[in-house]
């Protein structure tokens, strides 16, 4: 009888062991995963190397279908290492605005593996993406004349980019 229970409790810590080697298993596939990404600066194995240009294009296209206005590009490059462009646009609510930001954020996750970095979303006047060579602001039509980002990228000598609807 003794050695029935040992048995039985032999076989249920090999159960526990087995179960927990899986659940671990699984995190540190999860964990891999995570630093393949992270190693591969926004791109997997299958994926084709992007350009920031190409990026920009996206973006452009993305801000366009979500009838994002006043879409304004500035090129960074040279002037700038954080970023080669910036791009500003306005969305005419607080809720149209967000919504603009959560599809491009998944365009650009789903599209390029690129992993955005968001700040405001969840108040809608002011959202800022992190998109790497590529930084985005989304503003209620207030809140960008209030601040006017143009105006301290742009050069004295340069005019605003024409603006698209």
């Amino acid at each position: 009888m003794l050695s029935a229970n040992l048995g039985e409790r032999r076989t249920t810590t090999n159960r526990r062991a087995n179960k927990e080697d899986n659940v671990l298993s699984h995190v540190q596939d999860a964990t891999d995963a995570a630093v393949a990404d992270a190693r591969g600066a926004g791109m997997n194995d299958t994926a084709a190397p992007f350009t920031s240009d190409t990026l920009l294009a996206k973006i452009l296209t993305s801000l366009k279908e979500d009838k994002a206005e006043e879409i304004v590009q500035i090129d960074l490059r040279g002037k700038s290492a954080m970023a080669d462009w910036m791009v500003i646009a306005s969305g005419r609510s607080t809720r149209q605005v967000a919504a603009i930001a959560e599809h491009l954020v998944d365009t650009l996750k789903q599209d390029f593996r690129v992993i955005s970095k968001v700040e405001g979303k969840d108040a809608g006047d002011w959202v800022l993406i992190d998109a790497g060579d590529i930084i985005v602001h989304l503003f209620r039509p207030e809140v960008r004349e209030f601040y006017q980002l143009e105006k301290m990228w742009l050069s004295p000598s340069e005019t605003a980019p024409a603006s698209s609807s």
